[in-house]
């Protein structure tokens, strides 16, 4: 099987490692095949891929699309480093609040799953980061909302001894507690 896919502590993130086949010419590796994934227990249609590049120090996050326009996504960085975050944000979940962290980077070629209901973020620890993913929906503006990135009851470890620079939109998302109590 060219991946190891590996539950991580939130149920239904999962870590996957593809195999890579490479020599003095380069490499080549899958980046995603239906049918291992199914086996796995990602039994999701994608719909729409994404490609952004960020600079060193950029965090982007921490954004998810409302129901019924919630996406999975399929998380990789083709170039540079980055930490990932996937945010629980499932009402009624055993790990709501609760986030995973994993370093993507174009050397160890992980690939991250994360389901529908999640909040995702990210930042750049190289000079520059290209994110490739893959979304189970497509974008939807209307749908577009977030959760500020330094939200202490979430209290994410970034890891980052740099003021991270942000979009003036992520500077002013809400924290969690809000976003829950504006769903009252």
């Amino acid at each position: 099987m060219p991946f190891e896919f590996i539950p991580q502590s939130i149920k239904d993130v999962i870590l996957i490692k593809p195999k890579i086949f490479g020599d003095n010419r380069g490499f080549f590796m899958e980046t995603y095949k239906k049918s291992d994934f199914q086996n796995n227990g990602i039994d999701v249609e994608f719909n729409q891929d994404n490609h952004s590049k960020s600079t060193a120090h950029v965090l982007r996050g921490l954004h998810y699309q409302q129901a019924p326009f919630s996406q999975a996504k399929l998380v990789r960085c083709g170039r540079g480093r980055i930490y990932d975050v996937a945010v629980d944000i499932r009402p009624g979940s055993e790990t709501f609040g609760k986030y995973v962290k994993v370093e993507l980077s174009e050397e160890n070629k992980y690939m991250l799953y994360i389901p529908e209901g999640f909040a995702h973020g990210f930042v750049v620890l190289s000079e520059e980061a290209e994110l490739l993913y893959k979304a189970s929906g497509e974008y939807n503006p209307q749908a577009d909302r977030g959760i500020l990135w330094c939200d202490k009851d979430i209290n994410i470890d970034w890891e980052i001894d740099f003021e991270p620079i942000l979009s003036e939109k992520d500077k002013n998302q809400p924290e969690l507690q809000s976003v829950l109590d504006l769903k009252k």
